[in-house]
């Protein structure tokens, strides 16, 4: 079993969750509570928790087959990104420093997956 903790593409994972918790759904309008921050939060939570349970795996297959699915969360994150942007609920700053973030660890996340993959 792998530690989670000692994955760089975890640390940064988890670095983007806390940021979208803190940062971004703050933003966000009551009237969205239940819809798009509801995805929101689950699209960002979703990637490091992926990761997590990627580790606890006992195959390279496997835990290549969970941080796909980390990738997933990323690009469905990335896109509810985009929606608050342009609903006006963040501003352009806000939105491009949070998807550069998002592009951080999805380049992490494939660098790794070609690693276990080769």
């Amino acid at each position: 079993m792998r530690d989670y903790k000692k994955y760089e593409v975890w640390k940064k994972a988890h670095e983007l969750n806390m940021f979208i918790y803190l940062t971004l759904l703050p933003k966000f309008p009551k009237s969205e509570q239940f819809d798009l921050m509801s995805q929101t939060k689950r699209a960002s939570y979703s990637l490091p928790l992926n990761i997590v349970e990627g580790c606890g795996r006992n195959t390279e297959v496997d835990f290549a087959r969970f941080l796909d699915q980390a990738l997933g969360s990323a690009h469905e994150l990335e896109y509810c990104c985009l929606m608050c942007r342009d609903l006006s609920y963040v501003d352009e700053q806000l939105y491009q420093q949070t998807n550069t973030i998002i592009n951080e660890v999805k380049a992490m996340l494939i660098g790794l997956i070609k690693t276990l993959r080769k």
